[in-house]
């Protein structure tokens, strides 16, 4: 059943972490980002068929965006025992299948998303150089069971208007996706 996301006040300071990167094996942090003129916070998995249908596109835009001042985190905080397609390991494969250059963070204790107010996958939140939160919501309004062709028009909008220092026009539409799963 999809869910759909919760506000978070715009100009929210990014929630710090310090969290399990798939990729490498290492413990990254907030601080271990490189500061840039935007931060794309993006809470995905593996096994939501939300999150597979706009796998292309987050691939699209990390590339489009690598060169503009953009950095990019995806955090994944699934119960990997209840779906252990979320499991570390598992996310590693999908990052590198993908061919994903940005980090790929794991939180087991789900106190990351907590502290986001993320509630499903995927849910985009978009910070600005001080790392005030400027979007939370989702890609596009595509969907894996509609007939909208993928396009990232929502998310790309908030990058350009944070990017040029423009206000990201309202509203701003929810994510919706599978829910987090959260452990029992």
């Amino acid at each position: 059943m999809a869910v759909e996301s919760t506000d978070l006040p715009f100009g929210t300071p990014a929630p710090d972490f310090a969290l399990l990167d798939v990729t490498t094996g290492k413990s990254l942090s907030l601080a271990d980002i490189p500061a840039a003129r935007a931060l794309l916070v993006m809470f995905i998995c593996r096994h939501c068929p939300y999150v597979k249908h706009v796998v292309p596109e987050i691939g699209r835009i990390a590339r489009d965006y690598a060169a503009t001042g953009v950095s990019f985190v995806a955090i994944s905080s699934n119960d990997p025992v209840a779906y252990p397609e979320d499991a570390p390991d598992s996310l590693r494969e999908m990052a590198s299948i993908e061919g994903w250059s940005f980090p790929f963070l794991f939180d087991a204790t789900q106190d990351v998303a907590r502290a986001y107010q993320a509630v499903c996958t995927p849910e985009f939140y978009v910070f600005d150089g001080a790392r005030r939160l400027a979007y939370h919501g989702q890609l596009d309004d595509s969907r894996h069971k509609n007939q909208v062709p993928l396009s990232g028009t929502d998310l790309r909008r908030a990058l350009d208007c944070v990017l040029s220092g423009e206000p990201i026009p309202s509203p701003q539409k929810v994510a919706v996706g599978c829910s987090i799963k959260w452990r029992a």
